[in-house]
Parts: structure tokens; C-alpha cells; sequence
């Protein structure tokens, strides 16, 4: 179970998994009229045109990346390969922490093993904050997930989610994912302890 959110000031009662996914949900739909025109104001510099992104563009998107993390967690790697296009120089920051990777390894074997690995899961992603300049758009997320981890049984997997995308042609590639698994809070202590390793 999810210790309660924070929202404007008060404190919003905890939500069991289905009614956080119904409430997560229609909260990114209801929000997205609101918060998308601010995020295509987002400073921009003069070195870099800004492309056309409109509020129907970075709505797409949401929905896609949502739509591809769920993809990823259940083990469709098919699918989460048809809904998300990544960049050749893609650079990914895990959750488990450790070193960063460059690329993204589509070799039919590292796609099994993904796909045994994550089973079942299920995402629903809530907008923190879009930042759109150029051809670039950077996506600040709260992922709220579950499923079934390495042989673990089915939980909770709640991510803070950084994703970059860079617009090439019509498409945008995902150029870096950043997640960790610090949605809720730690204490100064066990922080200590994770970076000590």
C-alpha cells in the first residue's frame, strides 16, 4: 500500500492499487488541458528553433510512454518496441542503481530475458512536469506500477521516471531514461546505507 500524496498543501487519503490507477489516470486527463500549454511555454533558447509540439503532440506522447512501460513490466517487448522508438545513442539509469548503459541491446536473446524477468506489471504514469525546447522534450514522471519482478511475487514498483526524447523527422526517439525508486521518503540514514553500497 502507497503512503499518502501530498497535493496542494493537504494530504490526499492512501489509494489501494485499483482505485490510484482509476484516480491516476483520470487525474493525467483532467490535468493535461492545464499543465501542456505551460510546458510548451518552456523557456527556449535562440540557438534551437523550437519545433512544432502542440497539446494533441505531447498528450500522444504521454499516452504512448504509459502505454510502453506497462508494455515493458508485463514482458511484451514486442510491443514495447512498436510503441516506443529509441535513439541510437540511448543512455539508461536504473532503478537497481549501478553503472549506466548506452543503447538499447534488440538482440532477440536480451529480449527474452527481459521478458522473463518482468511479468504481469501493469503502469500508470502521472505528469510532474514537461519541459519542451527545440527538438527536445524532457518528461518528469511519477510511474505507479506493479507486477511480478525476477521470481518476485506481484507488487508495488512505484518510479520517479526522467525521460528525454529528441525529435528526428516525425518521430521522437527516446534518447535517456532515468528511474529510481525513491517515491517515497528515506531517511538520512538509509540513504547513508545505499551510498555505501
Amino acid at each position: 500500500m502507497f503512503k499518502s500524496t501530498k497535493k496542494a498543501g493537504k494530504v490526499a487519503a492512501p489509494l489501494d492499487r485499483k482505485s490510484r490507477s482509476k484516480a491516476v489516470s483520470r487525474r493525467l486527463a483532467m490535468a493535461m488541458p492545464l499543465t501542456l500549454p505551460l510546458a510548451i511555454q518552456a523557456p527556449i533558447s535562440d540557438a534551437a528553433p523550437q519545433a512544432a509540439m502542440d497539446d494533441a503532440t505531447l498528450a500522444e506522447l504521454l499516452v504512448r510512454a504509459e502505454a510502453a512501460s506497462s508494455a515493458f513490466v508485463r514482458g511484451d517487448m514486442k510491443a514495447y518496441l512498436e510503441l516506443i522508438k529509441i535513439a541510437p545513442d540511448f543512455t539508461l539509469m536504473q532503478p537497481f542503481g549501478g553503472p549506466f548503459t548506452r543503447g538499447f541491446d534488440t538482440s532477440s536473446e536480451h529480449l527474452a530475458q527481459i521478458a522473463s524477468y518482468f511479468q504481469d506489471g501493469e503502469v500508470k504514469m502521472e505528469l510532474v512536469q514537461s519541459y519542451v525546447s527545440g527538438d527536445m522534450v524532457v518528461l518528469a514522471v511519477i510511474e505507479w506500477g506493479h507486477g511480478k519482478v525476477g521470481g518476485l511475487p506481484d507488487q508495488e514498483w512505484p518510479l520517479r521516471v526522467t525521460l528525454v526524447y529528441r525529435r528526428e523527422g516525425p518521430d521522437w526517439l527516446l534518447l535517456h531514461r532515468h528511474a529510481d525508486p525513491l517515491v517515497h521518503k528515506i531517511t538520512l540514514e538509509q540513504l547513508a546505507a545505499l551510498a555505501r553500497g
